[in-house]
């Protein structure tokens, strides 16, 4: 729980704040200077694990936190700044594929780090560890990948800041019902809304799989292929759904990805459980949420004014951090006072999503309808 709050709240207060800072100042600059600050924090994080101390390694969650939510208005808002509109479609499907191969690799250097910091015990010798501890090894492979990542930062090209004049509002709530009020006037907030109902029931999701490794007897190992699958699967959506909108943001996808989401849902939720049955159902909700999400994040670049473009998409961030966490309430009540099984809650995101999806589709109708719209620039 400590680590969920660690990881959320500051997303939701500061995303308002890392907004105006990418408006204000040129994104590549921001970006330069939070990748830097994330050497620091992994330093941080080798010193907790060294020290042994729980307090610390929070502390180091926390910051991550911190950096995290300045880094992702400055990343996204900049695509729209690198490449032509015609080609956000592609730079978006594209980010998120390496994103999603990100997670998996992350997830599979995971377990053989986590093995050098808590070996396994000895099955002849009961009481005995396979090896000594290494209590330095995750926070090394911390400071590796974030220096990989200031690395890569360096090859960013100059970008100008969008409106350097701008006065930061220090009232994140105030500065979310400011921007969500000017995003109403076009279909902006439709689009944002969306996009955080998308992170409610993809929390959800994340939620469950863990429990598999009991629901169908498997290994740790089996069960993270889970994750795996659906993060692949969503990097083959995202590509796919880039590729096929050419050199145009392709609206008519949404729907379509929604669709298959939410069949795929009530499938995990109703079919008996198999592994292999639910890795292909897992890769069927994963390729559609790839075509769900990647023309809703290309449309929330393109709708937004240049030099609000960071604003707009820190609301959005700030929003889908508040949707992710009722995400995470649904499901406790689910299996804490309902005491459902992991596996039927699918059915809760797939009937969330009949409703959910109806709604904000019926609401972007014109957008998904009208070729002009597509084409459409606010601002």
């Amino acid at each position: 729980a400590y680590v969920g709050l660690c990881l959320t709240i500051p997303f939701i207060l500061l995303s308002g704040f890392a907004g105006q800072l990418a408006d204000r100042t040129s994104k590549q600059k921001v970006t330069r200077a939070v990748k830097f600050a994330e050497i620091g924090i992994a330093l941080v994080g080798l010193a907790a694990f060294l020290a042994n101390n729980l307090w610390v390694a929070l502390g180091a969650m926390l910051l991550l936190a911190i950096q995290s939510s300045f880094f992702g208005p400055a990343k996204y808002g900049m695509i729209p700044e690198l490449v032509d509109d015609e080609d956000l479609s592609q730079a978006n499907g594209s980010i998120n594929m390496f994103t999603n191969i990100a997670v998996i690799v992350g997830t599979l250097l995971a377990g053989p780090v986590y093995s050098f910091f808590q070996p396994e015990m000895d099955p002849e010798n009961p009481g005995t560890l396979l090896a000594e501890p290494q209590a330095w090894v995750p926070g090394a492979a911390f400071l590796v990948i974030a220096l990989l990542g200031f690395a890569c930062c360096l090859f960013i090209p100059r970008l100008k800041a969008m409106d350097p004049g701008l006065k930061i509002n220090w009232n994140p709530f105030g500065l979310y019902l400011g921007a969500m009020r000017e995003m109403a006037k076009s279909p902006l907030i439709v689009v944002a809304l969306a996009w955080a109902f998308f992170y409610m029931i993809g929390m959800m999701a994340i939620l469950i799989l863990p429990d598999y490794r009991k629901l169908l007897e498997v290994s740790t190992t089996h069960a993270s292929v889970l994750l795996g699958v659906l993060g692949v699967a969503i990097g083959i959506g995202s590509v796919t759904a880039g590729q096929s909108s050419g050199k145009r943001i392709e609206p008519r996808l949404i729907p379509l990805g929604a669709v298959g989401m939410t069949v795929f849902f009530l499938l995990l939720g109703w079919l008996p459980l198999n592994y292999y049955l639910v890795a292909a159902l897992l890769a069927g909700a994963g390729i559609f949420a790839g075509f769900y999400i990647v023309p809703l994040q290309a449309l929330l670049q393109h709708l937004s004014p240049d030099n609000e473009r960071g604003r707009f998409l820190g609301t959005a961030n700030a929003m889908s951090f508040v949707a992710s966490t009722t995400g995470s309430l649904i499901f406790l009540y689910a299996r804490s006072s309902v005491h459902l099984p992991s596996n039927r809650i699918f059915l809760i995101c797939g009937g969330l999503s009949i409703v959910g999806t109806g709604v904000l589709l019926w609401r972007m109708r014109k957008l998904i309808a009208d070729p002009a719209m597509r084409e459409e620039r606010q601002g």
